[in-house]
């Protein structure tokens, strides 16, 4: 391929990912015309994703593929954990519940760990390059429109304490993708996973637009 493969990889992808962000659940969330509740439910449903991420990684940690990716300073479930807490209160894993879309995505992730450390990658790239980029759009409004503390409790899942420069880590994040130990053809089925985890990130987003309907 004469087209480095992280450039690749975000094109291919690039409709999915517009399809995704653009879905009239988030656009309500952002536009704060959903209630702290809908918010408190969309993280919940993270939490579920995040644990099949890093779950699976540390068995990952020397495999030729996916090792490289195997990063400890950008794991979300411990800040999503604190943040549902301070959404949900005490007790709120016995509550939680991931809906049907939710638990078919987050076993896509775990079966890619287990199976397919290529497709792990397609899903590790899918979730925190985003994390660090638009993620921080949907902090600073849940900040303003909720009253959050400044990067504080109920939105600590888009702070990376550990990571000093994102942009330098983008920068090298893309360069191993563009390293990444596969041929040709075993790229391109990376490309489509990250197809197929936006698919997952659209559905997860109907499912929350049907649960939390806008008011005629």
């Amino acid at each position: 391929m004469d087209t480095p493969f992280s450039t690749l990889i975000r094109t291919a992808s690039h409709e999915q990912h517009t399809e995704a962000e653009t879905s009239s659940f988030m656009t309500d969330l952002l536009g704060g015309r959903l209630g702290v509740d809908a918010y408190a439910r969309y993280t919940e449903q993270l939490w579920f994703v995040y644990r099949a991420l890093e779950e699976g990684a540390e068995a990952l940690r020397d495999d030729p593929v996916a090792g490289p990716f195997v990063r400890p300073e950008l794991f979300r479930t411990a800040a999503l954990e604190r943040d549902l807490a301070h959404l949900r209160g005490d007790g709120w894993r016995a509550r939680a519940s991931a809906l049907p879309a939710t638990a078919a995505y987050a076993e896509r992730v775990a079966a890619c760990a287990r199976d397919w450390p290529a497709g792990y990658v397609a899903h590790h790239y899918t979730r925190y390059l985003g994390d660090l980029s638009g993620g921080q759009i949907i902090r600073d409004k849940a900040e303003r429109t909720w009253g959050f503390a400044r990067k504080g409790d109920g939105v600590r899942f888009y702070v990376f304490e550990e990571i000093g420069n994102p942009a330098a880590f983008k920068r090298a994040y893309r360069e191993l993708l563009d390293g990444v130990n596969a041929d040709d053809l075993e790229k391109q089925r990376i490309v489509d996973e990250c197809r197929r985890a936006f698919a997952f990130n659209t559905a997860v987003f109907r499912e929350l637009g049907a649960e939390f309907p806008l008011s005629a």
